[in-house]
């Protein structure tokens, strides 16, 4: 490559950079300020589109239609006082204990029911809605687009100069979506101040919200990982914040001149009684190194010291070194030869066998097959360097109706160690009949009248809450085990539902 040519594209790249940040300038819609920007409102309103149904069916969603109403009538009478009202927006309910809540562009706001279980009252959800709104209305993740779209360009004169930045550009690119995944200090900044300003405007105390960063603050600090919340990966330092969002909720409730805001504690609570608490065991389950699943009524061990980790759409398996996995899934096509040919055409795989067979009684069909390895240039001299391509075990089952799928990954060279562990699993796929592991219940949120006044400990364990919860209770209540409660009160507990 000559230095001629490397100046011509160097030039190029530098004028597409200047004409994209003199021609793509456009007006926020909360601050009036013009901002560079690459992604048009349709491009938005095409993404929330297509992304949507992917993330209701990885999590799945909620059911429960006076929550479901709730949200909604909140969200949309927020929506309507947000600096774009014109949007379309959906709110949903994700069927999922994580703690979060997160919008995507659009207009589409997605608050799991592990969050909703841990807000005490309707103003601290108004809050959380208000933010996440805020994030679409600021156009958080259009700004972000634009920005890669700038670092796409840098990095494209990157794999033109460097030849070690060519070797690497696949990694390199991966980073970029990366980095540009979370939002910013000054994004999540602006938007507590909207969510501030929008739970305010449609007659919500702010204050609540703030006091929700403690519950968030002290999830973090549990001795019990489950509970740690992913809402803080891109939302964090939540004690700053609840100092920063009380004074933002003053001046706020100063400036709109309120009076008589909402906070609905008991309507709240009263709302969420019933509602699946943590895991449940009827989307699948792990006991004694078994996964059962009570509603398909299967059942298939798991390899001993494997990871795992279960979800509406799959349940996945990993070695404890991370070079072999075993996916479970259920295949969409409706005959195991379809299945086959579906799954072989869409990953471009390269057949070594296929083998016809039953397992248990179920008519099945198997798959060896691999990967075409990738080809990577060389620093020096040019020369081909051959990367370990990636061989794939896969089962198709037929079995009540559906076609159950499992597929073993590793690397060629590490396959052979894998190979028995995938099998053995695989072959281990059984009917789910006993009544003790079908018959089971979630647990679920009870909402319990305080008999008597004292601490929140001594009336959880006046109502029989096993002691060893009394922490992870307090949490969920948004209160200190020492904290104070009055007889009347209505409080959090939990049981196995009836």
């Amino acid at each position: 490559m000559t230095q001629r040519y490397v100046n011509q594209l160097l030039r190029i790249a530098i004028v597409t950079l200047g004409f994209l940040v003199v021609n793509s300038c456009s007006r926020n819609p909360v601050t009036g300020k013009k901002e560079f920007m690459l992604m048009s409102k349709t491009q938005e309103l095409a993404l929330g589109k297509q992304s949507d149904p992917g993330i209701v069916a990885s999590f799945g969603k909620y059911q429960d239609e006076t929550l479901q109403k709730f949200i909604n009538d909140k969200g949309q009478q927020m929506a309507k006082i947000s600096h774009r009202p014109d949007l379309n927006y959906e709110f949903k309910i994700l069927d999922s204990p994580v703690v979060n809540a997160f919008a995507v562009p659009g207009g589409y706001v997605y608050f799991t029911r592990g969050i909703l279980a841990h807000f005490n009252n309707e103003a601290e959800f108004a809050g959380v809605l208000g933010h996440e709104i805020g994030h679409i209305t600021a156009r958080h993740s259009a700004k972000q687009y634009s920005k890669g779209m700038l670092a796409q360009v840098g990095f494209v004169a990157g794999m033109v100069l460097s030849p070690t930045f060519r070797q690497y550009g696949q990694s390199a690119q991966q980073g970029l979506a990366l980095l540009f995944l979370k939002f910013g200090r000054d994004a999540e900044a602006q938007s507590d101040g909207l969510g501030v300003e929008y739970s305010t405007k449609i007659g919500y105390d702010a204050h609540e919200m703030a006091n929700f960063f403690h519950t968030l603050n002290r999830l973090t600090t549990s001795s019990d990982g489950e509970q740690i919340p992913t809402f803080l990966s891109t939302h964090p330092n939540p004690l700053d914040r609840n100092k920063r969002v009380h004074v933002l909720a003053t001046k706020e409730q100063a400036k709109q001149n309120t009076s008589n805001l909402q906070v609905n504690r008991d309507k709240y609570l009263r709302m969420i009684d019933g509602m699946v608490y943590g895991e449940d065991p009827r989307q699948g389950y792990v006991q004694n190194n078994r996964f059962y699943h009570p509603e398909l009524k299967f059942q298939f061990p798991i390899p001993s010291g494997w990871k795992h980790q279960n979800s509406p759409a799959q349940f996945q398996m990993a070695s404890p070194d991370g070079k072999g996995a075993l996916v479970f899934t259920l295949a969409k096509e409706k005959t195991l030869q379809a299945a086959k040919q579906a799954f072989i055409t869409e990953n471009k795989l390269t057949l070594i066998e296929s083998n016809d067979m039953t397992i248990e009684l179920f008519p099945a069909t198997s798959v060896l097959a691999d990967l075409n390895p990738q080809q990577q240039q060389g620093q020096q001299g040019g020369t081909t360097q051959q990367q370990p391509g990636i061989r794939v075990i896969s089962y198709f089952i037929n079995y009540d109706g559906k076609i159950y799928q499992y597929y073993g990954v590793a690397q060629q060279p590490d396959f052979p160690k894998y190979s028995g562990t995938f099998n053995n699993t695989i072959k281990q796929f059984r009917k789910l009949s006993d009544p003790q592991y079908i018959n089971v219940k979630p647990d679920v949120i009870s909402i319990k009248t305080v008999p008597r006044n004292g601490t929140l400990s001594s009336v959880l364990t006046s109502l029989n809450a096993p002691k060893d919860k009394h922490q992870e209770l307090s949490i969920l209540n948004g209160m200190e085990l020492t904290a104070q409660v009055k007889a009347g009160m209505l409080i959090k507990t939990i049981e196995k539902q009836k």
